[in-house]
């Protein structure tokens, strides 16, 4: 079954979050921004991208705070399943990475599979917004390490594009 990621984001963006209303560093403008970074990287990591595009939208929905939460990945994951077949149906091995991507985004260094790497990674490549260059030694896929060690994503923004004309051709 095919995802309505525009009718889930706007479910997901009306959820109250546990952030308050001034928090912003890990809100719904990060969420998208790691949606557009996922788009991108999966054109060359063979990502699934329907689980990188759901690790957008679960991965901080349930922070506490913007500073130190070390749970907050296992909270969106298991907020992440209790919204299956509600917001959104996935298989069970898809939903096994999904879970996994949420729960160790934070406190992993890197991945083998190239899903949940880039997951990760599309979430390190928005550490400018708190004031933290993304490092190519914390990336787990070499575009996202070569993106890093560019220091910009703008050359590779055509991609999110392209990634999503293609999902939405399927």
């Amino acid at each position: 079954m095919q995802i309505d990621f525009e009718k889930l984001w706007a479910i997901a963006i009306k959820e109250p979050t546990l952030l308050s209303p001034e928090t912003t560093a890990h809100g719904s403008d990060h969420w998208r921004r790691v949606e557009r970074n996922g788009l991108i990287l999966s054109t060359r990591t063979g990502a699934i991208v329907e689980i990188v595009r759901l690790f957008a939208i679960f991965h901080d929905i349930r922070r506490v705070n913007d500073d130190f939460d070390p749970e907050h990945g296992l909270r969106g994951a298991e907020f992440a399943a209790a919204k299956r077949g509600e917001w959104f149906e996935l298989p069970d091995d898809h939903f096994e990475l999904l879970y996994e991507a949420c729960v160790g985004h934070t406190d992993n260094r890197h991945h083998e599979d190239p899903t949940i790497g880039t997951c990760w990674d599309a979430d390190r490549l928005d550490l400018g917004r708190v004031g933290i260059i993304p490092s190519p030694d914390y990336m787990s896929t070499i575009f996202a390490a070569e993106i890093a060690e560019y220091g910009l994503i703008g050359p590779w923004l055509h991609l999110a594009h392209t990634a999503s004309s293609h999902i939405q051709q399927s």
